[in-house]
């Protein structure tokens, strides 16, 4: 006898045994029985699944070995993977999940044009549909590790369509596609105003438009174009499902924002941008930072910098050293990330000398980004050699002229957000609680302007860490009471 009840689970007559795994996690994260249920239940909501209802006696049930109904591991995979910053999967957790196709959650996609539109058409319009923040998100699997890495290398393969001779064009096809040129430079600019919104305002903001957008484009790439225009509509949908993914990863969308990097990839491979599919990779990879998978983001940056080793601007190129450095840092290598930090700092200097206009999805990464990126490796490695006082004297003046540079960039409010944050952490690991709580309550009045559930979350760890360190001092006292009252839980995605 089998059956379900409103807490999601499935009841069976079957002899369990102790969920080890989950135990582990569930111990690890400091958690109350209670307090996880209330989580699980708030997340359901926030999916739309209003009836899991959980409580202490469920996630009980869950450590002696019952298995939940979906979508409750998943939401447990995101729930442990946010708490512990790295990516903690449904296996990882003992527990089974519903198989699905690979197109539907997988990374591992067939290279082809019809077939790279024909998933960006299915993936935004199930986005589209599915509007409730983050349900599709959890129909998804996150990769990492082999099983991301290894369908990314495939990018650097060339194309075999152009060896293969092509059939007779019909006679639908013959006709010039419906698309004028004023059209298609209107498709472009449009994109370029959803880059200034996502970062003005964060990606909560505006992401469902830049995924309605982006549909609106795979319809165009199923009509009749003629070739130049279709290379074009690829390059638009790449930066488009860049920004999408983005989008999601600022928000808090992590399997969501992999998957349309991932188709982002693809159709810039189709568009022949070497250099913007380097971007999308890019991307990637500051999410595999961001979720603690440094090996994983070297791998795709490294992967990024040989694909567009010979025709990437100067800014692209000290953009990827940037990152390459960020992975170092995480992975305790100083040697290496100082090394690279210099490239990054050397090959802007030429940023000036580059003969050709950059493209805009590059624009952000003007000198007070270097700063940023630099300064937050230096970070890294203080936090990676416990703490180090060095490190963090060598972040603070680059991390100062980044905050100083972004004070007057009215457009990139998140990434002045996220430098002042970083640099009120600098402040902590220096031992500086006063300047820290500046800076923090700084970065909190513009969080309020950016929806941005990134700079929410990195806010709050930075709060905690003041009150771990230096609970009593009245100035951190009086910043836990400003983000109780201030700082929004979350950043919706609409």
């Amino acid at each position: 006898m089998s059956g379900s009840d409103g807490s999601g689970t499935t009841a069976t007559c079957t002899d369990k045994r102790p969920n080890e795994l989950l135990t582990s996690w569930f111990v690890r994260s400091g958690w109350s029985k209670g307090e996880l249920a209330r989580q699980v239940n708030r997340r359901a909501r926030q999916l739309g699944a209003n009836h899991i209802s959980t409580d202490t006696s469920r996630v009980r049930r869950w450590l002696d070995g019952e298995n939940p109904r979906e979508p409750i591991p998943k939401i447990l995979s995101e729930l442990f993977s946010e708490r512990f910053g790295c990516v903690v999967s449904v296996d990882d957790l003992g527990l089974r999940t519903a198989r699905q196709s690979p197109s539907a959650t997988g990374v591992d996609l067939p290279w082809t044009g019809p077939q790279t539109v024909a998933l960006l058409s299915e993936f935004s319009r199930s986005d589209l549909m599915l509007a409730r923040r983050g349900f599709l998100g959890t129909s998804l699997v996150l990769s990492a590790g082999p099983s991301l890495i290894e369908p990314m290398q495939r990018w650097l393969v060339p194309s075999s369509q152009a060896a293969q001779p092509q059939p007779e064009p019909s006679a639908a096809s013959r006709r010039p596609g419906r698309l004028s040129r004023p059209e298609l430079d209107l498709l472009e600019s449009t994109t370029v105003m959803f880059r200034q919104w996502d970062a003005q305002c964060g990606g909560g903001l505006r992401r469902k438009a830049v995924v309605g957008q982006l549909h609106e484009v795979t319809d165009l790439l199923q009509e009749p174009q003629p070739e130049e225009t279709t290379r074009k509509l690829f390059k638009v949908a790449a930066e488009l499902a860049e920004l999408a993914g983005w989008m999601s990863y600022d928000v808090g969308l992590q399997p969501t924002a992999q998957k349309y990097f991932v188709l982002a990839l693809h159709a810039a491979k189709e568009a022949g941008d070497k250099p913007l599919g380097s971007y999308v990779l890019s991307s990637m990879s500051r999410q595999m930072i961001h979720l603690g998978r440094p090996e994983d983001a070297l791998e795709l940056i490294h992967l990024a910098q040989y694909g567009s080793r010979d025709c990437a601007s100067p800014r692209t190129q000290s953009m990827l050293y940037a990152m390459e450095a960020r992975a170092y840092a995480n992975m305790g290598q100083p040697g290496k990330c100082k090394r690279a930090v210099r490239m990054a700092e050397d090959t802007f200097a030429d940023v000036d000398e580059w003969d050709e206009p950059d493209p805009d999805w590059i624009r952000f990464f003007s000198e007070a980004e270097l700063h940023g990126e630099n300064s937050h490796s230096y970070r890294d490695l203080a936090y990676v050699a416990g703490r180090s006082p060095t490190y963090a004297s060598l972040a603070d003046p680059v991390m100062q002229r980044a905050v100083e540079l972004f004070s007057k960039d009215t457009e990139h409010q998140r990434s002045y957000a996220l430098n002042l944050i970083g640099l009120a952490t600098v402040h902590l690991l220096q031992r500086e609680p006063e300047q820290s709580a500046v800076l923090a309550e700084r970065a909190m009045h513009i969080a309020k302007k950016v929806r941005s559930e990134r700079v929410n979350t990195r806010i709050r760890k930075t709060v905690d860490t003041a009150v771990r360190d230096f609970g009593g001092l009245a100035e951190v006292v009086d910043l836990t009471e400003k983000l109780a009252i201030e700082l929004p839980e979350t950043a919706e995605a609409v």
